[in-house]
């Protein structure tokens, strides 16, 4: 029984996951969007979220956080100084998903990550 069980495990152990989501925080950070599958973009989304709304508020803390997460300082740095002060005025909703197609090899749901423009 899954009682109390929470998030997709998709295949992977937890290291493994924790890798690809923070692979794919940093390719989302870089590019302000991405292509993977639906149950993928649907775990990324809150941490996406998580991230975003701590680059709001440029202090140390924050980017301590956001350093711990990313672990990438130039992805820091851009998402302090560039991405964080777009989203100042707005209270959520920063990250967007996409359904684009059914990948032909496997049948899984291909969705577009982005970070919402205003």
């Amino acid at each position: 029984m899954r009682h109390k069980m929470n998030g997709r495990s998709l295949g992977r152990s937890s290291g493994e996951r924790q890798a690809l989501f923070r692979n794919q925080l940093v390719s989302l950070i870089m590019h302000e969007r991405i292509r993977t599958t639906q149950a993928k973009a649907r775990e990324l989304q809150p941490m996406a979220e998580h991230v975003l709304s701590m680059a709001r508020v440029d202090n140390e803390q924050n980017r301590q956080n956001a350093a711990s997460i990313l672990a990438n300082p130039l992805m820091v740095r851009k998402l302090f100084e560039d991405i964080g002060p777009r989203y100042v005025d707005r209270n959520g909703g920063y990250t967007r998903i996409y359904k684009l197609h059914v990948r032909p090899g496997d049948g899984s749901l291909v969705c577009q990550l982005e970070l919402v423009e205003e």
